[in-house]
């Protein structure tokens, strides 16, 4: 739990200020007809031909059109509301995407209907990034620009960047664990830490608009080093890591984020490096769309290609661990809100990121644009 400078408030009105939680993430297609219209508001402004998009849709296609992190979401839905409930906090949940039905001005919607003077956000995007934080903020102000009038005065808040966070580090390292273990000789398994690829532009502009950049990458070292000797030391093995990426997107002539997962297994298999790839999606918090295609589909065919044994660690999903980590960030964040000190809550050293967003943190490099939840 995190430290507070004094005790903690009554369960019951432990979110206050807030009145409403609103759950944010990514979305996506939940039928055939949906896909399209859904990778067009993805990419909307980028140019992209419709031929490329329809190529990307088949990975929808294949599984009837529908993306797993719909239902996901439905599922996190309910651990968050029985986690709540466990601690006597009776503060309304809603949910909205970016991309896809419920929208965000659909949550805004709701929370209004609830009564919401004060909403109170966590993303199901634990990064610092543009695209991983400041475009959510950016569709935030879009949704409370949409709904009108209704929600002047509405105030919006989110949980910080929470892939250091204990419930997050411990879910993740409890899996990994389980899945190294179950190897028939886990000694010398490699274990490939992989997150979305985003242009180099990108990494090197997230964080705070007065630092070096690059913390994108950083969060997800930092987390790899963390996990790797904790398992190491669990399992009584000296293992190595190292971050990979995967979903690369944009045309060959703009540099992104590297190695490929699929090029890095292959090295492994060439250099004799590795007697196992264990493959852990820290990057995500759940099995949605870049996880089952492109690593339990695509990473895995390399793998079988190459004659490498090849093991995927589970998401947090719905881990108990998990959600009682996003409880313990709202917490974190209504106190500070109240005025409270606090002393977040971390199980990695180094940089841990603000609730309030720096001017200049992981800017949008095509083109301003209001966000909420920061100071610029």
């Amino acid at each position: 739990m995190p430290a507070y400078a004094g005790a903690m408030p009554d369960p019951v009105a432990a979110l206050a200020p807030y009145d409403v939680v609103l759950l944010g993430s990514f979305g996506g297609p939940e039928a055939p007809d949906e896909v399209m219209p859904f990778l067009r508001r993805v990419t909307a402004g980028r140019d992209i031909p419709d031929a490329r998009l329809e190529a990307v849709g088949e990975h929808y296609f294949d599984r009837g059109g529908r993306s797993p992190i719909n239902d996901l979401n439905r599922d996190l839905l309910v651990r968050l509301r029985a986690e709540l409930d466990r601690r006597g906090i009776a503060t309304p949940v809603v949910w909205g995407n970016r991309n896809s039905a419920p929208f965000f001005a659909d949550a805004v919607h709701e929370a209004l209907d609830l009564g919401a003077t004060r909403v109170v956000t966590v993303l199901t995007s634990a990064y610092s990034c543009y695209s991983s934080c400041r475009q959510y903020r950016e569709d935030l102000a879009a949704a409370v620009e949409d709904v009108g009038p209704a929600a002047d005065g509405l105030v919006v808040d989110k949980v910080r960047p929470y892939g250091g966070h204990p419930g997050v580090g411990r879910a993740w390292l409890r899996a990994l664990v389980a899945a190294v273990g179950a190897l028939p000789d886990p000694s010398g398994a490699r274990i490939l830490y992989v997150t979305h690829s985003i242009p180099t532009a990108m990494d090197d502009t997230s964080g705070p608009g007065d630092g070096e950049g690059n913390l994108y990458v950083d969060q997800h070292v930092r987390l790899g080093r963390r996990l790797t000797d904790e398992v190491s030391s669990e399992l009584g093995l000296a293992l190595e890591g190292e971050l990979v990426f995967c979903s690369r997107s944009g045309p060959p002539s703009q540099p992104w984020l590297e190695p490929d997962v699929n090029d890095r297994i292959e090295q492994l298999a060439d250099e004799r490096a590795a007697s196992a790839v264990v493959v852990a999606p820290i990057g995500f918090v759940s099995d949605h769309m870049e996880v089952v295609h492109d690593l339990d589909t695509e990473a895995a065919a390399t793998a079988r290609r190459v004659g490498m044994p090849f093991v995927r660690v589970a998401t947090p999903g719905t881990d108990e661990l998990f959600v009682e980590g996003l409880v313990d960030l709202l917490l974190e964040r209504a106190a500070e809100a109240r005025g409270e000190v606090v002393v977040p809550d971390a199980w990695l050293p180094g940089d841990v990121r603000p609730s309030v967003c720096a001017p200049g943190c992981c800017p949008n490099l095509r083109t301003a644009k209001p966000a909420l939840c920061g100071s610029d």
